[in-house]
């Protein structure tokens, strides 16, 4: 609902297929615009930028996005109806309805010991705290016209923002290869003796999210109008056939400070693997009109994300639940945890094998997501970077991201809490200075979005990169990974207690209030 397609006849005439009326001179002073921002970026390619030229020019024949990092002026934006929230609110079910997190919820029983109750608490509020970050972020969008990384620079300034960046194509992307391994068990698991391997289910995904992400957002929100049907009606179908092989009445496992250090852990996950959103929370709401009202916007957003995430999350820990006491789950999980998705389905025989292939190519959903983002946060690294087309970053980065869910396809528990955990410390931390910035020293000035592209009037970011690196100072001290134990974690149970991402994001916002106030006083920015 971001844009509406004029491929169709009632389109060209300024009707949306909704059967509303649309601004087409709008439309067209939107798409001469963004023919000359493609003329600038390709000329200097030579022979390749003029092929990149026509080929974008080719995307807004027929109105799909060839825009990039560039910002979207508020007489580019659509007009506003109820509508968009509706779609806001099925973005995110589309995004999160996904094996992905039913795969996450499975480590609670097998990684931290928790019980079914326990695991199921830190997972839906666990996953709360962490959506009320991303649901924030989101709201930047309409407000500003500008992505995600870019808005960073309204703390960040020109030079410190590009690290906040690279964290964050190394979350998009480390995310995305989670997502092709899943799909890729799924799919091996639920063909004929394993005949289709996981590789060949990877490339699959990854091929189909590349098609969706090239051609824009427009065909982004289309898509996710309708993901998340399938995977609801499949999800809940599997809760139905696999609940009676739930373990309800096994306890938390260790004594009882190693119970709380992993129940802390496992909310911990949960909580960084709903933040991980935040990076590109608002790329997808650009071309909302900055009218737009923030309360709403945040409210849809927020339901969207924590009904999903607690929809997907607590089934997996049912299944795996279910692995000590059944052996046929048993030997599935120590396949792959795609595979046990698939045992769940057993009962079902042929359908249900039907079934897991819906739920893997729902996977697509949630892999266009960061996959779109990254072809912008690519083209903010430079002004090199920035006159390659989205399209072919996007397409770098489903390259490197499909590699690399390849390479370790067979390691996707370590992968998960090695990584994932990990991916949430340094968002933490990046909410924090961004929170404050607009509360403390924005609430009166408010923010000039015209010079997102100005380096000398944006501020230095001195304060805000001290701030950051204290308090991931913090996070390590508090962190609790497979590879290291933070000294103070340490002194919670066996395992430790996973406190990065509540330390880092306090001692970041201790810190930045009077770093930002010298930068302020001494240099003007």
């Amino acid at each position: 609902m971001a844009t509406t397609s004029p491929i169709s006849e009632d389109a060209e005439k300024g009707i949306d297929r909704g059967g509303m009326a649309v601004d087409t001179s709008s439309d067209r002073l939107k798409q001469s615009a963004q023919a000359q921002l493609s003329e600038e970026a390709t000329e200097p390619l030579g022979r390749l930028g003029l092929y990149l030229s026509q080929f974008e020019r080719q995307l807004i024949k027929y109105n799909l996005e060839a825009r990039g990092v560039q910002r979207v002026e508020p007489h580019e934006t659509h007009a506003q109806t109820w509508k968009d929230y509706i779609q806001a609110f099925l973005m995110w079910l589309s995004v999160n309805l996904a094996a992905v997190n039913i795969t996450l919820g499975m480590l609670a029983p097998t990684v931290y010991y928790l019980s079914f109750k326990d695991a199921a608490l830190c997972a839906v509020f666990g996953s709360l705290l962490g959506c009320l970050g991303v649901a924030y972020i989101a709201t930047w969008g309409p407000v500003s016209g500008n992505r995600t990384m870019i808005f960073t620079r309204y703390t960040f300034g020109w030079w410190p923002s590009k690290l906040i960046v690279l964290l964050n194509l190394i979350v998009l992307l480390g995310y995305s290869m989670i997502d092709l391994v899943v799909a890729g068990q799924i799919l091996s698991a639920v063909s004929s003796n394993g005949h289709l391997s996981v590789v060949v289910g990877i490339i699959i995904v990854a091929v189909i999210g590349w098609v969706i992400t090239t051609f824009g957002i427009s065909i982004y929100h289309m898509y996710m109008r309708y993901a998340w049907l399938p995977q609801l009606i499949a999800i809940s179908i599997l809760y139905g056939v696999s609940a009676s092989q739930f373990d309800l009445a096994t306890r938390t496992a260790g004594d009882p400070r190693t119970r709380v250090g992993n129940r802390l852990s496992f909310f911990s996950l949960c909580f960084s693997a709903a933040i991980t959103y935040a990076g590109g929370a608002a790329d997808f709401f650009v071309y909302y009109p900055p009218s737009t009202p923030r309360l709403p916007l945040f409210t849809v957003s927020l339901l969207g994300l924590v009904s999903s995430f607690s929809f997907a999350l607590i089934v997996g820990i049912g299944l795996a639940s279910g692995v000590t006491s059944n052996a046929a789950y048993s030997a599935a999980y120590s396949s792959g945890q795609g595979n046990l998705l698939v045992e769940g389905f057993s009962s079902l025989h042929g359908f249900g094998k039907f079934l897991g292939v819906v739920i893997a190519l729902g996977l697509i959903a949630n892999t266009i997501y960061p996959t779109y983002s990254s072809g912008i946060d690519f083209q903010i690294l430079g002004k090199a970077a920035q006159k390659v087309p989205r399209f072919i970053w996007n397409t770098f980065g489903v390259i490197i991201y499909t590699v690399c869910a390849l390479a370790g396809r067979d390691h996707l528990s370590a992968i998960f809490t090695n990584f994932l955990a990990l991916m949430g410390y340094w968002l933490a931390i990046w909410i924090a200075i961004i929170l404050e910035e607009q509360i403390i020293f924005r609430r009166r000035t408010g923010y000039d979005w015209t010079v997102w592209n100005q380096q000398n009037k944006l501020p230095v970011g001195i304060a805000a990169l001290i701030a950051f690196l204290t308090g991931w100072a913090g996070a390590i001290l508090c962190m609790a990974q497979v590879w290291y134990i933070g000294p103070i974690a340490k002194q919670v149970g066996e395992y430790g207690a996973d406190m990065g991402n509540y330390v880092g994001f306090s001692w970041a916002a201790l810190v930045y209030p009077p770093l930002r106030w010298l930068e302020l006083r001494k240099l003007g920015r």
